[in-house]
């Protein structure tokens, strides 16, 4: 049996940082708009009770790639309780990647990948776990997780997890991935990054939008990022997504996007640039398999 599910990406419209907890984790605020761009997953059985993926990530072992770790993470649950280990069918599964998300873009594709495994694996293994136990695992992968399994473009505060849904007017997003890789880590790390934004309502932002407090930063320590925003600006609004490195801009125009994409593809060799045209999404491809369960 082959199951074959989407991995979307995913923008923040905006990212405010509006304090700091004892744990480390950074309170926020923000604004996840799904996209109809994005890796794909494939699973099969095995005949043992392996766990594979292919082709390998450059850059990250296998135990690293929050693929894997969803996997076990959902498998170790499942043993951790009788319950529902006795119902389950925890046999092999290899799991075959078509990537195509940049790494270190803020466009969650570990996230996203993670969440998509969960729920795939979720569903072959026959745990017949809910959504929220699905988050409550994937929150402790990434904050970014449960977003994925959700399903559908949110507003979003504490680290990420709390989500309320929100319909978003239908628009086309330019993206482009700068020659450069940024640790999200290392942004949240720094000194300079300001963390006491005030918080906002969502009628707040739509009426008067909002900033993303780590594009200074990220800015400053890479001219690629900032390079990119200023061309992009040319044409639109550019911000940058997550702590980056993809920076983007909305239309409300397809032929007006494509139109800036194939300036931006005319620059991208020369300047190392990977980019992409995407539609904006409220729902993601995922939540209908969840629903057709």
């Amino acid at each position: 049996m082959i199951l074959s599910l989407a991995s979307p990406a995913k923008l923040n419209l905006f990212l405010h940082i509006t304090g700091r907890r004892d744990d480390g984790y950074h309170e926020l605020q923000t604004l996840f708009q799904l996209l109809d761009y994005g890796d794909t997953l494939h699973f099969a059985y095995r005949d043992d009770d392996e766990i594979t993926l292919t082709p390998a990530i450059s850059g990250v072992s296998y135990q690293d790639n929050l693929i894997i770790k969803a996997a076990l993470a959902l498998k170790k649950y499942i043993l951790a309780h009788p319950d529902i280990a006795s119902k389950a069918n925890l046999v092999g599964i290899d799991i075959n990647i078509d990537k195509k998300l940049p790494m270190g873009g803020g466009l969650g594709g570990g996230s996203s990948n993670a969440a998509t495994t969960l729920i795939a694996l979720n569903h072959l293994w026959k745990a017949q776990l809910s959504s929220q136990t699905l988050c409550n695992i994937g929150v402790k992968l990434g904050a970014d997780v449960p977003v994925f399994i959700n399903g559908f473009s949110a507003w979003a505060e504490g680290i990420g997890e709390k989500l309320q849904k929100v319909e978003l007017a239908e628009q086309w997003f330019m993206v482009i991935k700068p020659d450069c890789h940024v640790p999200t880590a290392d942004i949240f790390s720094r000194e300079e990054l300001t963390r006491d934004t005030l918080a906002i309502t969502v009628a707040a932002f739509f009426e008067q939008g909002g900033k993303n407090d780590c594009e200074n930063v990220v800015c400053q320590r890479y001219p690629e990022v900032k390079k990119a925003i200023k061309w992009l600006n040319n044409f639109s609004d550019a911000k940058l997504t997550g702590t980056g490195a993809c920076v983007f801009a909305a239309f409300s125009n397809e032929n007006q996007a494509k139109a800036v994409l194939a300036q931006a593809k005319s620059l991208a060799k020369d300047n190392g640039w990977q980019c992409f045209l995407a539609k904006g999404i409220n729902q993601s491809p995922v939540l209908s398999f969840l629903n057709d369960e």
